[in-house]
């Protein structure tokens, strides 16, 4: 079995495959896909992330706002806590630092990250951790706010980060970047990465793997991400399936 652990259900772009989402998680489960890990990126829509999670037995959900919504409602530590409570939440986030398209409000999002950060020790729950070109900020407040259970997801640095990051106690979760030609850097940090701390994911409805790259992405491609990360490790795609699946129940108590 396969678990997409990183996906947004509530945004896939349904026409464009020419779906519905019933349609789209049958042809994931088809592939062996069992699990879906449907995550919020703001508060506004964040009853959509839940009505889905609720919907499908198969479905959990995340809470949390993304880095670069900063005109997204701000959330309160004792907000996110209990929205953290609904039964089918395993995570707080996504959450980070993204210096990629907004390197003129590093102190909103890093005010923002440590609030999530503080949340998800209170609650007991993982973060789902959205990092770009802030690698340094990203490990430092980890560090400071003493987070110690996640996972940096579609993870796109490099090996001196992942390390620092598996050092805390996270995982890394690789997306459809890792099936591109180009990303020889990110192949490399792939095979690197201990099997016990190892997801992936599609990230969907974006950055969708080789053969479907430039176009729209959705959950039933996580087969390809994993067939991909089995052919960079030597394994059979049986083996990461097995272990990614092992490694996000371990993670998130789900799935």
């Amino acid at each position: 079995m396969f678990i997409d652990s990183h996906c947004h259900l509530d945004r896939l772009e349904l026409d464009k495959l020419g779906t519905d989402l019933d349609g789209a998680l049958a042809l994931a489960r088809a592939r062996g896909v069992g699990h879906f890990l449907c995550i919020g990126v703001d508060l506004e829509s964040l009853p959509n992330v839940l009505a889905v999670a609720e919907k499908y037995d198969d479905v959990s959900a995340s809470v949390g706002v993304h880095p670069l919504h900063l005109e997204s409602l701000e959330p309160e530590i004792e907000q996110l806590i209990a929205l953290a409570a609904h039964p089918k939440v395993v995570a707080i986030g996504e959450t980070g630092l993204d210096y990629h398209y907004d390197k003129e409000s590093p102190a909103d999002q890093q005010r923002r990250f440590r609030k999530h950060i503080e949340a998800a020790k209170r609650a007991g729950k993982p973060l789902v951790v959205h990092t770009r070109e802030a690698r340094a900020d990203t490990i430092a407040i980890l560090k400071e706010e003493g987070a110690s259970a996640g996972v940096l997801h579609c993870f796109t640095e490099d090996w001196d980060m992942a390390r620092a990051a598996i050092d805390l106690g996270f995982y890394i979760s690789f997306s459809g970047i890792v099936t591109f030609a180009n990303a020889r850097e990110l192949r490399e940090v792939a095979v690197k990465v201990p099997a016990d701390r190892l997801l992936i994911e599609t990230d969907s409805p974006w950055l969708a793997p080789v053969p479907y790259r430039g176009k729209t992405n959705q959950p039933a491609y996580v087969t390809d991400v994993a067939a991909c990360m089995a052919t960079l490790r030597g394994v059979s795609v049986e083996t990461i399936a097995e272990q990614t699946t092992a490694n996000f129940r371990q993670l998130f108590s789900a799935g």
